[in-house]
């Protein structure tokens, strides 16, 4: 008499990566290739190349829903996750907590969730996280104090603020440009530039037609 075999329900381990790019004419290939370095089956690669504004990456989306405990996600960098860091924050406990998965980023050997277990793995990502957020937000509140410092400066010496149609086409190149190699937010590009935010995507979109 035959026995029938049971069914393995155990779920095997699967590596994935994402990569993403902020704006149309950025390249995707170079984080792809670094992510297939790591011998990262093709399928299993989710890539995105819109603005993250709204955070609709749909790439991103149905690699989440793919996502299961024990599995593990390579990504180039931490900024790859979101937009800022409460982003980032919340994406990285998503998946780490919620699902139970891994995390690991090329560019910080230190944030790699599957070489540290238990308590002190927990400790070591949640402290550098929250280091890191501590460091941003203290950047964004420099960078506003310095621009209200050098407002305040201009209008002693009788300068009139008004909203421009927009800063000369090379100072919005430069801008762009960092804000493309997320130097700057979209938030702070357009105080550089003295337009708003709106205005700024605007002129993104133009640039990416």
């Amino acid at each position: 008499m035959y026995r029938l075999k049971k069914k393995d329900n155990t779920h095997k381990k699967q590596v994935y990566g994402y990569a993403r790019v902020s704006t149309v004419g950025q390249n995707l290939d170079r984080q792809i290739d670094e992510l297939k370095e790591k011998e990262i089956l093709t399928k299993n690669i989710f890539c995105d190349k819109q603005s993250g504004k709204d955070f609709e990456r749909n790439a991103y989306k149905r690699l989440v829903r793919k996502l299961k405990k024990g599995d593990l996600l390579i990504i180039k960098s931490l900024d790859r996750l979101g937009r800022n860091y409460e982003e980032i924050i919340v994406e990285w406990r998503r998946i780490t907590k919620e699902i139970g998965a891994d995390i690991r980023v090329m560019d910080m050997p230190l944030l790699d969730t599957s070489q540290y277990k238990g308590l002190i793995g927990t400790f070591i990502s949640d402290l550098v996280l929250q280091i890191l957020s501590f460091v941003a937000q203290q950047n964004l509140d420099y960078i506003h104090q310095t621009q209200q410092e050098g407002i305040a400066k201009a209008r002693e010496k009788g300068v009139k603020f008004g909203r421009p149609k927009i800063s000369t086409e090379h100072n919005f190149k430069a801008v762009y440009s960092r804000y493309c190699e997320k130097e700057v937010s979209a938030r702070q590009a357009a105080e550089m530039l003295g337009v708003s935010v709106r205005t700024f995507y605007r002129r993104v979109r133009e640039m990416s037609e």
